[in-house]
């Protein structure tokens, strides 16, 4: 699978732009603020009808512009695919997948695989668990609807439960009853999935950081949840929202549930997040990020496309080696100042352009 050609009209800083791409590796260069990463992020809102970047669209349409266009071709083993999106000003979209309109987002899913990796990446190791929450929520609603179904129906419930949470007291508790069975029927759905997709990054992430750091270091994910039996989890997340209510009601909020949950990044046993040097943060972020490509094509026959925004220059030596070996059945998008000190990895297979002001020419 691999884009063939992009279209933006009015998308950020470009007014028009329209470039035919590689199949291997798209490199674009320039200096900082010309709208290198603004191809990326249009790249990955066709994957999943959001910015990995803002919450707010209308953020995206050039100012002079009163919407934003986008369109790719994809090109598939089976079927290519044209997804088109329109973006408008008071915030809605329209998206067409080959021609045809799609009402749903989870429509779109599956449609391009993308996984994307950037400085911001690093909170995934560093910040609190709603930055691991919601790397494990991204990757997994990319692989299913039925996850991102799961997902929706709890979120929804969760914030009906919290408004109750808020505006009642603990005579009223019998208003959570329904509320509790529904985050109890979702909440085991998705505990279960981001359970399975720990262990496929466990599978696959500990060769890959063996490789990275010549097998000095062994990684390890551990999901941690409140769940202490996953076969019973339904029942037992029942109760613990029952069981909590009392505390619910004098904090307003939900303390129990999926949405509490976290996961663990230890190297040799040692916490990455709160004894982890810089360097190890980072390889673990890394290794997360390529195991995360091995696990799209486990799971779907086919590498997603990646998207390398501005992070080679943060990596030393062997570890810009080991992404740019990595890559060869892969096609990548690079952005970055110059080529310079990945020339020699590149070797004839990449395609560079470069960027300045809104404008892309081939170099």
């Amino acid at each position: 699978m691999y884009i063939k050609y992009l279209q933006l009209i009015n998308f950020r800083n470009y007014k028009e732009l329209t470039i035919e791409l590689n199949a291997n590796v798209n490199v674009f260069i320039g200096d900082n603020a010309q709208g290198k990463t603004n191809i990326l992020e249009s790249i990955y809102y066709c994957s999943i009808g959001k910015s990995p970047r803002t919450s707010k669209d209308k953020e995206l349409i050039n100012w002079d512009g009163r919407d934003a266009y986008i369109k790719l071709y994809v090109v598939k083993e089976r079927l290519d695919k044209k997804i088109e999106i329109k973006i408008f000003k008071e915030g809605r979209k329209g998206i067409n997948v080959n021609s045809i309109k799609i009402n749903k987002i989870s429509e779109l899913i599956g449609v391009l695989n993308v996984v994307i990796f950037s400085p911001e990446d690093l909170k995934i190791v560093k910040e609190s668990p709603a930055f691991r929450r919601k790397f494990l929520d991204i990757e997994l609603c990319k692989l299913s609807k039925k996850y991102y179904f799961n997902l929706v129906q709890y979120n929804k419930s969760l914030s009906e439960r919290n408004t109750i949470l808020k505006k009642y007291s603990e005579k009223y508790e019998y208003m959570l009853d329904v509320y509790d069975e529904q985050l109890s029927k979702y909440g085991e759905a998705i505990t279960k999935s981001r359970q399975q997709y720990i262990k496929r990054l466990n599978d696959n992430g500990k060769p890959i950081h063996r490789d990275i750091t010549s097998g000095t270091e062994n990684i390890e994910f551990h999901y941690m949840t409140s769940i202490k039996n996953i076969n019973d989890a339904e029942h037992e997340l029942l109760e613990l929202l029952k069981a909590s209510r009392r505390k619910d009601f004098e904090r307003k909020t939900t303390s129990m549930g999926p949405h509490r949950d976290d996961f663990s990044i230890k190297i040799n046993e040692i916490d990455t997040k709160s004894f982890g040097s810089q360097g190890q943060q980072r390889t673990s972020v890394l290794t997360i990020k390529f195991a995360s490509l091995k696990i799209v094509k486990e799971i779907t026959g086919d590498y997603p496309v990646l998207l390398l925004d501005d992070v080679l220059s943060e990596l030393d030596a062997n570890r810009q080696k080991f992404i740019l070996n990595s890559i060869r059945d892969i096609q990548t998008f690079i952005t970055c100042t110059g080529i310079d000190h990945i020339e020699k990895y590149l070797k004839n297979e990449a395609k560079v352009f470069k960027v300045k002001g809104g404008t892309v020419e081939i170099v």
